[in-house]
């Protein structure tokens, strides 16, 4: 893609303009770092764009406050208080349960799981927000609390111009059949490799 220009040009009667307001489905995926950091980044352009910003992180630990959530928030604040970027919202879906797993059994972890996508859905029926952040997404339908079916048939019938970015491993193949950008992270090598911890600033 030279000077950013596509290779292609598609034969389906749109002006660059359209083409260029269409919305995308974005998924992060693969075993290496950096899918949740790729969509958070993502985030802060959109809030520079004014889009309004949904953030649902499905697995990290409920406890575990990242640096992304303190930037964005305060990015929140800003745009309340003086109207500058976009309206931000983050929440934190069902149990937490990765690293720091809460109290629960897996029914109590698919309910939740499945209480956080019905939110989701609600909102992008109502068309809430421009831009969605589903932060580590994928593995409610890799255990099967949520149903793969259901995702794709709402992600593809979604109304109106709203952009989805989802993170997470192994993502489904429907899912990837589906998306318009599909980025594999792969691991090659990582201090963990190494026995070391996770440190401020790079994984928080």
């Amino acid at each position: 893609m030279p000077q950013g220009q596509p290779l292609v040009v598609p034969d389906d009667g749109l002006t660059t303009r359209q083409r260029r307001n269409q919305p995308l489905l974005m998924v992060h995926t693969g075993d290496g770092k950096g899918k949740s950091t790729a969509a958070f980044g993502l985030a802060l352009r959109g809030w520079n764009q004014g889009w309004s910003i949904g953030v649902f992180q499905f697995v990290k630990s409920a406890k575990w406050r990242i640096g992304e959530q303190t930037v964005l928030e305060r990015l929140g604040e800003l745009h309340e208080q003086t109207g500058e970027g976009g309206p931000v919202e983050w929440h934190k879906m069902g149990s937490g349960w990765s690293w720091s797993r809460k109290p629960g059994t897996e029914t109590d972890h698919a309910a939740e799981a499945a209480e956080g996508w019905a939110e989701v859905k609600r909102r992008l029926a109502e068309q809430t927000h421009d831009l969605y952040v589903l932060d580590e997404f994928t593995y409610l339908m890799e255990r099967g609390w949520i149903d793969v079916d259901d995702v794709v048939t709402t992600l593809t019938q979604r109304p109106g111009r709203q952009y989805v970015a989802m993170t997470g491993r192994r993502a489904a193949p429907e899912l990837v059949e589906i998306a318009d950008l599909v980025t594999e992270m792969r691991h090659v090598k990582h201090p963990f490799d190494r026995g070391q911890k996770g440190q401020r600033g790079i994984e928080w």
